[in-house]
This record gives C-alpha cells, structure tokens and sequence, in this order.
C-alpha cells in the first residue's frame, strides 16, 4: 500500500471534526493499510485519518517496543466509553507537529469501543502508553490537537513558529 502525504500545523484540516464511517468496506480497510505504511514510514505510534487529509473516524496505532514484534491496531469509529480518574503524564509528540514534545496529563486508563476492519465491535481497556496514545489520536477526530493542553504562551509560540515556516515553504 502507499503511504500518504501528511497534514501539518497550521493546516486548517487539522481543526476538523472527522465524520463517522458509515460502513468498513474495502475502501475503508485501504485507508488503513494506507494510515498503517505512513505511520510505520514517519515513523510514529500513531495516526488519525485526518492528519493524512481524510476527515473519517479511523485511527491506527502501534504502541509495541521496537525489538518486539508489530501489533498494528485499527480502530475505527473510536469512542471511550470509560476514563479513570486517576492520571498520568506522558511527553507527547505528533506526526503533523514534527520535532516538538511536550509532557501533556490524561487520565491513567481508558476503554474505548470500536469497530475493528471486519467490521465487528470491540473494547479494549488500556493504560500506559496505549491510553495516551488512543487518547491524542481520538482527540485528533475531533480537531484537538495536544498542544491544546499547554499554557496559551507555550501554545501560541508554536503555533507561530509552524505558520512562519509553512510561510517559508509556500515563497521556495
């Protein structure tokens, strides 16, 4: 499968609310194995549809340590049925952010139901890194960024300094 040419800040695609998948047909299970190379290519953990400019509800994750084998995971219509209130905090980073981290608080544990690429629902209860994970990417579907957890000062710079360098590359 091909990979695909990602979305980043300050696209305005990025801040869209991704619609549900109707229905997982072949064409939807292309999109993962799409959203699968890409990820793998980035290479990152995680990938929601939209940051490959298709606002569905599909993301893909991979949360497995590198001298483990792969376990790539499709989850399709993702909602989270149930966080815990205790917390954890993580550095994150995304694919349309390139070369920024910064630590973000979520909650410690999540479950989350979805529609796996036969089409069948499913819950998988998670915590670690793959609640963090499931979680920035769900957040993604609905046109939340991480950065959205930071201070406004922090946020704002950037932010500036992504439009700055998307203005760069639009004048070579």
């Amino acid at each position: 499968m091909p990979t695909r040419d990602l979305v980043f800040l300050p696209d305005p695609r990025l801040r869209l609310t991704s619609a549900p998948v109707d229905a997982v047909t072949d064409d939807v299970r292309g999109l993962v194995d799409d959203m699968l190379d890409t990820m793998y290519a980035a290479p990152g953990i995680g990938l929601a549809a939209i940051q490959i400019g298709v606002p569905k509800r599909v993301i893909t994750l991979d949360v497995s340590k590198k001298d483990e084998p792969k376990a790539p995971l499709a989850l399709i219509n993702p909602e989270i049925v149930w966080s815990s209130e205790a917390l954890s905090v993580y550095e994150e980073g995304c694919l349309s952010i390139p070369e920024y981290y910064e630590d973000v608080e979520r909650p410690a544990e999540v479950v989350v139901r979805f529609l796996d690429r036969d089409g069948q629902t499913r819950e998988i209860r998670g915590d670690g890194l793959f609640a963090t994970c499931v979680q920035h990417e769900i957040d993604h579907l609905n046109g939340v960024l991480f950065i959205d957890y930071l201070s406004r000062l922090k946020r704002e710079r950037v932010t500036k300094r992504f439009q700055k360098a998307a203005k760069r590359d639009e004048r070579d």
